[in-house]
C-alpha cells in the first residue's frame, strides 16, 4: 500500500487552468499547481460550457417559488435550466471519479458559500447556498470529496480532503484486481484509517470483509465500498487520532527509552492542544516502526495516506473562517 494512485479530480477551469471567470481573470491557486503532479485533473467551466464569453456579465442566484434561478441581472437572461442540462449531462459523463476542487462563492460552482438574493435587482443577499453546478454535483456523488479552493488552505481539511481522495483512489483500484485476499488487504492496510475516522464504520467494514454469507468478491467490494465512504464523510477527531497513536506506541513499549516515550507523549500533548500538527506525532512513529522494522505498522495507510509533499505548515490555520454549517461539510 506504499504506492500513490492517482486521484481522479473535476476542478474548476479557472483556478489555474484558464482566465475564464466572469472578470476575464484566473485564479492563482497556491495549492492547485502542487497537487498537479500527483492527481489526475478533468477542468470544467459550467459558465463557458452553457455558451457565456469570457468576461461577461454577472450572474445571480435568486430564490423563487419553483427553487433557486440563475438570473443574469445585466440582460434579464435566466440560464437555469442551460445550467441543470449541462450540469446533468456532464456529471453523466464522468467515470471513475474521486473528488472535486470548486470555485468558492460562485453562482455555478460555489459548494455551500454562493449568495442568493431575492430577485436580480440590487438589494442585501438572503442568505448562501450550492451554486446550480455544485448542487448537482453534492446530489449525485454525495459520497465523494467536494471541497472548493479557499478551505484547502486549512491544513486539518486539506489532511481530511486528501485521505479521502487517494484512499477512494486506492478503493477504486480494487476493481482492476478483484479478489478477496486483494480486499482483506486493502481493509487491513485502512486500519488505522478506519480507527482514527469512525470505530464502528471499521467494525460494520471488518464484518463484510469476513463474508460470513460467502459472497461473491464483487459483491463484497460493492458493500465495501458504500461503508467505506460513509466512513472517512467527517473530518477525524483529535481524541480518536490520540488514540490511534496511542495504540500504536505499544508496539515499542519494550524497546524505547523512558526520555523516548516522555518526548513523544510531550508531542502528543502538544497536538492534543493544537500546537503541532498530527504528522509530527506519527513521523515519530513512522521513524520507530523503520528503525525496529515493525511491518504491520509500514504497511498501514495511516502513516502515509498521501504524498508527503502535498502538506506545507505554512498554509496551516490560514484557511477562511469557516462557518458552522461549511465546516460540517
Amino acid at each position: 500500500m506504499s504506492e500513490f494512485p492517482k486521484p481522479k479530480i473535476v476542478i474548476s477551469k479557472c483556478l489555474g487552468f484558464e482566465a475564464c471567470r466572469y472578470n476575464g481573470e484566473m485564479i492563482r491557486d497556491t495549492f492547485v499547481p502542487r497537487l498537479a503532479g500527483f492527481v489526475e485533473f478533468i477542468p470544467v467551466c459550467p459558465e463557458v460550457e452553457i455558451g457565456l464569453g469570457t468576461p461577461r456579465p454577472t450572474l445571480r442566484l435568486v430564490s423563487s417559488p419553483h427553487g433557486m434561478r440563475m438570473i443574469q441581472p445585466s440582460t434579464g437572461a435566466d440560464f437555469t435550466d442551460a445550467m441543470h442540462t449541462f450540469s446533468d449531462k456532464f456529471l453523466d459523463s464522468l467515470k471513475d471519479i474521486d473528488g472535486f476542487v470548486l470555485t468558492h462563492k460562485s453562482p455555478s460552482c460555489g459548494p455551500g458559500d454562493a449568495k442568493y438574493y431575492a430577485g436580480p435587482e440590487k438589494g442585501p443577499a438572503l442568505g448562501k447556498t450550492d451554486g446550480l453546478f455544485a448542487d448537482a454535483v453534492l446530489k449525485r456523488f454525495p459520497h465523494l470529496a467536494v471541497e472548493e479552493d479557499g478551505r484547502l488552505l486549512n491544513l486539518k481539511l486539506r489532511e481530511h480532503f486528501l485521505t479521502r481522495i487517494f484512499s477512494f483512489a486506492r478503493l477504486r483500484a480494487l476493481r482492476h484486481s478483484l479478489s478477496m485476499r486483494a480486499i482483506v488487504k486493502f481493509h487491513a492496510a485502512h486500519k488505522y484509517v478506519l480507527l482514527s475516522y469512525n470505530e464502528k464504520k471499521m467494525r460494520q467494514l471488518g464484518k463484510i470483509v469476513a463474508n460470513a454469507a460467502k459472497e461473491t468478491p464483487r459483491r463484497v467490494l460493492e458493500l465495501y465500498s458504500a461503508v467505506f465512504y460513509e466512513a472517512l464523510e467527517q473530518p477525524a477527531k483529535t481524541a480518536a487520532q490520540i488514540n490511534v497513536l496511542t495504540h500504536a506506541l505499544g508496539y515499542f513499549s519494550r524497546e524505547l527509552t523512558s526520555r523516548e516515550k516522555r518526548h513523544f507523549l510531550d508531542t502528543l500533548e502538544s497536538y492534543r492542544h493544537g500546537r503541532v500538527p498530527l504528522g509530527t506525532v506519527s513521523n515519530i512513529l513512522w521513524s520507530w516502526a523503520l528503525r525496529f522494522e515493525r511491518t504491520y505498522l509500514l504497511e498501514q495507510v495511516y502513516f502515509r495516506p498521501f504524498p508527503e509533499g502535498l502538506m506545507a505548515l505554512e498554509d496551516s490555520g490560514k484557511g477562511r473562517v469557516l462557518t458552522a454549517k461549511s465546516a460540517e461539510r
